[in-house]
């Protein structure tokens, strides 16, 4: 297998967008993403568009749909899909194409137009759990949430206002993300007193409905150290599906996570994920899921993830700063362009380009993941600077 790079990214502003159209929104990211690198569509071998529900559009076939303004015309194109996972499982897929041998340079994609599903994204949600077993309870993706976090808080003995603190500092930091759609300066006290969607979830334990697109440019060792003097390489790359159903899974810990976390350090050499890793992007749609998934990432103890929260650890000039952007809850959450901004985000501050979102020093070493379905597909990539 080859060697394989990311050699430039673009984003779209995350917000609720009425006048661009699905394709649209990929072309701007796309275009940024070229442009960044200094190559044209002329230089694209394939295209890995990363897209969650059809219905999120409202439209059907969506990878036909996204494909002109995602460079598709006249090339190869794929379409993986992994619900909300699908946003680091593009580039994985996208990974593949470069390290085969196959393509020097795939231009990778994703979208999502959250705003046009009516009445509401959950809508479509509640159409995915088993027919016969599920459905008659009326489920909907907010309240199976709420059985995890509380699952999770009783196991642990975590409480909500340690949770919060992942709010205020995502929101928090997100006023320093130039496509943030709901940055914001709050407190414990705010996310406490905010509308109770189910028990124990608060409004502002949950990431917005979004519109937007991420783009990155992958290239062959080859390729990348010709147009770039500052390639970012994929070293690890790691993705795991768990059982649909939720009540077959322990809900206090997400070990399609730890699964997919280990495939990406073996593959990347990481022995010691805590010390190794420099910067971290987790997937982090409702305040709880950061520190399920830093448990999962192996990048503390079973139940400790609040506590180093709580001790700066996390913060972006701390030890091991996570989701320094603002993530889905600081920046927004167009789900799988959501995931590839998690890429684009570790890419930036490899090279000591996130602007004000740069963590201190020079980080070497830096991840990103996401996660979805039905709450248990894991997707891991680890990066390295040159």
């Amino acid at each position: 297998m080859r060697k394989v790079a990311v050699v430039g990214a673009g984003l779209t502003r995350f917000m609720r967008r009425a006048q661009e159209t699905g394709p649209e929104l990929a072309w701007l990211a796309a275009s940024q993403a070229l442009e960044s690198c200094g190559l044209g569509l002329k230089d694209v071998d394939s295209v890995a568009i990363g897209s969650a529900p059809d219905a999120f559009d409202g439209v059907h076939m969506k990878g036909e749909y996204l494909a002109p303004g995602a460079g598709g015309w006249g090339r190869p194109v794929t379409r993986p899909y992994a619900g909300g996972g699908t946003g680091v499982l593009v580039p994985i897929h996208a990974w593949f194409n470069v390290a085969s041998g196959l393509f020097d340079v795939c231009l990778v994609v994703a979208e999502e137009k959250m705003s046009t599903c009516h009445p509401h994204p959950q809508g479509a949600f509640v159409t995915i759990f088993d027919n016969i077993l599920e459905r008659p309870l009326e489920p909907n993706l907010i309240w199976i949430f709420a059985l995890e976090m509380q699952r999770y808080m009783d196991t642990y003995g975590i409480t909500k206002e340690e949770i919060a603190l992942v709010s205020v500092k995502n929101k928090r930091n997100g006023l320093d993300h130039p496509s943030t759609h709901v940055a914001e300066e709050i407190t414990v006290k705010d996310v406490m007193e905010s509308e109770v969607m189910v028990s124990p979830v608060n409004r502002l334990d949950v990431s917005p409905v979004s519109d937007g697109a991420a783009a990155i440019v992958l290239a062959s060792e080859d390729v990348a150290r010709r147009i770039s003097d500052k390639p970012v390489w994929i070293d690890g790359i790691g993705w795991n599906l768990d059982t649909a159903y939720w009540t077959n899974r322990d809900l206090a810990y997400p070990s399609y996570v730890e699964r997919a976390a280990r495939m990406a350090y073996k593959m990347a050499g990481i022995t010691e994920p805590r010390k190794q890793i420099n910067v971290v992007e987790p997937y982090d749609p409702f305040s709880y899921k950061e520190l399920h998934h830093l448990e999962g990432l192996l990048l503390c103890d079973k139940g400790q993830a609040a506590k180093i929260t709580a001790d700066g650890v996390t913060q972006r000039d701390g030890d091991m700063p996570v989701s320094p952007s603002g993530g889905l809850l600081g920046v927004g959450n167009p789900i799988a362009a959501a995931g590839l901004m998690k890429v684009a985000e570790i890419f930036w501050q490899l090279r000591g380009e996130a602007g004000r979102r740069q963590v201190p020093g020079q980080p070497k070493v830096g991840l990103a993941q996401a996660w979805g379905d039905l709450m248990q597909v894991g997707t891991v990539v680890v990066m390295r600077a040159d």
